[in-house]
């Protein structure tokens, strides 16, 4: 697998870390997530399945866990030796939280030069938001992305999954990818940081752009595009059609379609300004034709016409969706307490692709196995876990 060989200490836990590791791990790397005697919070939060948290499962596939006290001092030294033989490290701790445990990256690189340290954060590292808590909520809100997100005629609205956290972990994962390289020719790692309010930021492209250009702020559209109509939602008969004729091509295949060649070269729609200004207008002469015939009619018919077009699909319907099942975006880990189902991988590699090489690990699972490799003999790892420093799965089943 491409990454195979690396190996990363994962630092982690809830959302925007583990993402990035896991990315990582599916691909091949060697990962070891190292977790609070408590365990990662994702264990427990959110709706449980029948059998382990499926949020949990889903995040921390392909790697293995220890369970190590970082406030203790052999907690502290273990995670040291760890990092002098790590490729990679992860973290997601607040600024300053792993300097002051010693383990912060001027400590850990003089023990490992070529150390990549990659550290996602709400604000990033400086400035004078660095030490505010950070959720995906705030972030949304701080970041402008909410206030792009709804219509003029609601509050703003925060996108329905922790996109901060994905993206900042995504941007990890890419910002290590790069070190990487580097690392390749000058044998030396280097920080990376990356964070949650910064990631949407650079999402912004199209609306940033117009908002530098007229210094005007940009209404929130709803499913209507900032400069494109027709574009949004249309009812049919029985449900809600997704139409994006996004090119003036798409415009005139979407009319001939509608049986409306007249629209082009109407006065008031000829050119995509005057749709613009007259959306409302043209919206309406769409909506009384859509409705007359059935969503999967439609969405037949305008592909056949070459106008880009979708169902509003649910969980449901997306996960028993052909194209979704062909492309192996639904997957099952073979959990303990059963099968556990999570979306699949979003990256195809023709020679190397990723794939569920191990399901996801028990609490303090792989905590004996870790040390031995490390060159812990048998004595020393019980008297570790005599003194809580670290759990294997049995203390941890016992505490």
């Amino acid at each position: 697998m491409p990454l195979t060989g690396l190996k990363v200490l994962d630092l982690t836990r809830v959302v925007s870390g583990p993402f990035c590791t896991m990315l990582l791990a599916d691909l091949g790397a060697d990962v070891i997530k190292i977790e609070a005697p408590e365990g990662d919070p994702s264990r427990v939060t959110g709706i449980m399945g029948k059998g382990e948290n499926p949020y949990f499962v889903n995040l921390n596939r392909n790697k293995r866990t220890i369970m190590v006290d970082m406030k203790k001092a052999e907690g502290k030294e273990l995670v040291r030796r760890l990092a002098k033989q790590s490729d990679i490290l992860v973290e997601n701790f607040r600024p300053g939280v792993l300097d002051r445990l010693g383990l912060g990256y001027k400590e850990l690189s003089a023990l490992n030069p070529a150390l990549i340290y990659a550290a996602i954060s709400g604000f990033g590292k400086s400035g004078p938001y660095k030490d505010r808590p950070a959720f995906d909520f705030i972030a949304q809100a701080m970041s402008g992305f909410m206030s792009l997100n709804g219509n003029e005629q609601m509050p703003p609205l925060r996108v329905g999954v922790p996109i901060s956290d994905t993206i900042a972990g995504l941007y990890a994962a890419f910002g290590i990818l790069a070190a990487l390289r580097e690392r390749e020719k000058t044998g030396q790692g280097q920080e990376i940081q990356t964070a949650m309010v910064d990631g949407l930021i650079s999402m912004f492209t199209f609306a940033s752009s117009a908002f530098f250009a007229t210094g005007e702020l940009p209404p929130r559209n709803g499913n209507d595009h900032m400069v494109v109509s027709p574009y949004g939602l249309f009812e049919a008969a029985d449900g809600s059609v997704a139409i994006a004729p996004s090119t003036e091509k798409n415009w005139r295949q979407l009319c001939t379609a509608l049986k409306r060649e007249d629209l082009p070269t109407d006065p008031r729609f000829d050119t995509q300004q005057k749709r613009r200004q007259n959306r409302s207008e043209i919206n309406k002469i769409i909506q009384k034709i859509t409705v007359g015939k059935k969503r999967d009619e439609w969405i037949d018919l305008l592909n056949q016409a070459g106008v880009p077009c979708g169902p509003v699909n649910n969980m449901q319907q997306v996960f028993s969706d052909p194209q979704v099942l062909h492309q192996e975006m639904l997957i099952e880990s073979p959990q303990p307490g059963g099968p556990v189902k999570m979306p699949g991988f979003p990256v195809k590699l023709s020679r190397t692709p990723a794939r569920l090489s191990r399901p996801s690990p028990q609490l303090g699972e792989h905590t004996a196995e870790v040390l031995r490799e490390l060159g812990y003999p048998e004595d020393e790892i019980e008297a570790l876990v005599k003194t809580g420093a670290v759990f294997t799965a049995h203390s941890a089943t016992a505490t």
